[in-house]
């Protein structure tokens, strides 16, 4: 009997969690059949209309279907907002941090900075703010190349309640030096650092920042500050240090770097190979790029897909474009799928060569086994544009729509800018339109060439009208 009632607790044990696998199954599909039911939605309604479509649709709101589709439209910023917006309204739903960073995130990519600091205001009011939200908006300042916003950012910090630590000083140097304004991060790093005790990524970040500009005496005068504070190198800061040696041309050096590495115990990573066989293929050393990737291999380390686009790269620059064959096929046979990134590289390569044909032909193969992603799809009808094929570009970008993908500011204008030299106006108008409604500001070069076919054409009156739609964005850089 006692034999029998453990047998049914163990029955009974199994059925329970294969009752949770299949209930967890059944509601990631939910969440994945809304989102699409969502984004076919945004993707095709006038965003006045867009919350009574919602409305609509009948989805249950939920905090992962918040997220997906405001990462699916992170282009489309004032078409994610709106959906921000309504789903906030809906019943037994609350905004997640995760979202409003993504809100935040896609808002200030288009400069919609006053909407960003009112949901900095809403989340201070839940008591939902923290570092991380500073560090977004510090980086994405810098990226816009408005510094001091980026330092104001990081000072007003306590006056929402949020205390500057060393991670949010660390962003604010990180966000400067990812946007070349290294010197005023060394600059803020002299002024501030005792105030906050710098730490080995501290001095990683200002050691990158250096060697972006590139000024390689500057950067080894922070890895020797970064060695006399007692702040022993780590894998991060000698790859930092290669990456460097290799911009400025000093990749055997950098191989020596490497070989330290090996002495103090530090064993490199796939990065740092990447880098050393990326460098060898751009200065055109392919025997050894080949070596460099067999070496690692010795070592027992399995080459990652960062690994294999350094390869493929190298092989496109000599243009041995069946060793890029021969690569793709070594990765299938390893498990490594190619992503966005190995199809960009191998299509840039063939454009530039003139082989457009093949481009497409390998477009055509590639998104089969990855998604594409902005740049492959900007890079394509780009060069249909460039071929004067307006109506493949058009293809393309239909194609695209169809996938639910929004389109970024500088896919918009290579279209835009292709169909202006065409003389196809109204096209572009339409698409210029579609742009502002997403929130996108087309820059002046893309607005000029269309501006001047209009006034050509006697469209005086769809200039104004265009001119007033744009002056309808938010252009205020800060909000307090």
């Amino acid at each position: 009997m006692i034999k029998l009632c453990a047998q049914r607790k163990k029955l009974l044990g199994k059925w329970v969690s294969f009752a949770k696998i299949y209930s967890t199954s059944e509601a990631i599909q939910e969440v994945a059949d809304a989102t699409e039911t969502v984004s076919k939605v945004m993707m095709s309604c006038p965003t006045l209309g867009l919350d009574t479509a919602l409305n609509q649709t009948g989805v249950r709101v939920s905090p992962d279907l918040v997220e997906n589709v405001l990462e699916r439209f992170e282009n489309a910023g004032m078409s994610a907002f709106r959906f921000f917006e309504w789903a906030e309204k809906q019943r037994n739903y609350s905004h997640t941090i995760k979202a409003y960073h993504l809100m935040i995130e896609s808002l200030a990519k288009i400069r919609q900075y006053q909407i960003m600091w009112d949901l900095v205001n809403a989340m201070r009011k839940k008591g939902m703010l923290n570092v991380e939200t500073f560090c977004i908006m510090m980086r994405k300042y810098a990226r816009a190349n408005k510094v001091d916003e980026a330092v104001y950012t990081f000072n007003v910090m306590d006056k929402f309640g949020v205390s500057p630590n060393l991670a949010a000083f660390n962003g604010l140097l990180s966000a400067l030096c990812k946007s070349k304004n290294v010197r005023k991060a060394q600059e803020i790093f002299d002024v501030m650092k005792g105030r906050f005790m710098p730490d080995s990524k501290t001095y990683s970040i200002l050691l990158e920042g250096w060697g972006k500009i590139p000024n390689l005496p500057r950067a080894r005068e922070v890895f020797r500050e970064m060695v006399c504070a007692g702040c022993n190198p780590d894998v991060v800061t000698y790859g930092i240090m290669v990456d460097i040696l290799c911009k400025a041309g000093r990749v055997d050096e950098a191989v020596e770097v490497v070989k330290e590495m090996d002495a103090n115990n530090c064993r490199p990573t796939s990065f740092i190979y990447s880098v050393l066989v990326h460098t060898y293929g751009v200065e055109l050393r392919i025997e050894d790029a080949i070596d460099t990737f067999l070496e690692m291999e010795r070592q027992g380390m399995k080459a990652d897909v960062v690994v294999y686009n350094a390869l493929i790269g190298s092989f496109c620059k000599v243009n041995k474009f069946k060793n890029v064959h021969r690569v793709l096929q070594e990765m299938e046979c390893n498990g490594v799928a190619p992503n966005s990134r190995t199809c960009n590289v191998i299509i840039s390569s063939m454009i530039g060569q003139g082989e457009t044909d093949r481009a497409f032909r390998v477009f055509c193969r590639m998104i089969k086994l990855c998604e594409p992603d902005t740049d492959t799809y900007t890079m394509i009808i780009k060069m249909f544009c460039e071929r004067n094929e307006p109506e493949m570009a058009l293809k393309i970008w239909r194609y695209m729509k169809s996938k639910q993908f929004v389109p970024s500011m500088h896919t918009f204008s290579a279209l835009i800018n292709g169909l202006c030299e065409k003389g196809n106006a109204a096209k572009a108008c339409v698409l210029l339109e579609e742009m502002i409604e997403k929130g996108m500001r087309p820059s002046r070069v893309t607005f000029g060439k269309l501006r001047q076919l209009l006034i050509k054409d006697g469209r005086d009156d769809v200039v104004k009208f265009l001119h007033e739609k744009m002056n309808l964005l938010v252009k205020e850089p800060l909000y307090d």
